[in-house]
């Protein structure tokens, strides 16, 4: 299997910065897509960030221009950068993996093919 870790989480002012981790470990798969979502309370899991095996990446349009995600092969570690936070990115943050063959444009929408799920982090921005 997988294990996802995170960590990072906090609590900021709004237009502070925050930076997650993500520590993946266990079976590596030749294609993969990685991922960013959270889940604020009431609200259903909503993509933020994704990343696939080729080098794509996208974006949810409400965090474009202020997240931004990257992956360090060298320490398996996926991160999200988030600038300019504002009381609505207030939410548990998960990063998960699928070894399914999606690109990062179908994976923010489809967080239900995401097989491995890290605990979650916190992120609370306070205005």
């Amino acid at each position: 299997g997988v294990q996802l870790a995170e960590s990072g989480g906090g609590s900021v002012q709004a237009g502070e910065s925050l930076k997650l981790s993500c520590v993946v470990s266990g079976y590596t798969y030749n294609t993969w897509c990685l991922g960013w979502f959270r889940q604020a309370p009431g609200k259903e899991r909503e993509g933020v960030a994704a990343i696939d095996s080729d080098g794509s990446i996208n974006y949810a349009d409400s965090v474009k221009g202020r997240f931004t995600i990257s992956l360090d092969n060298d320490k398996n570690t996926l991160y999200l950068q988030m600038d300019r936070l504002k009381p609505d990115d207030t939410a548990m943050y998960y990063c998960a993996k699928t070894p399914l063959r999606m690109t990062a444009f179908q994976a923010l929408s489809a967080p239900m093919d995401f097989a491995y799920w890290g605990q979650g982090t916190q992120v609370t921005v306070s205005s």
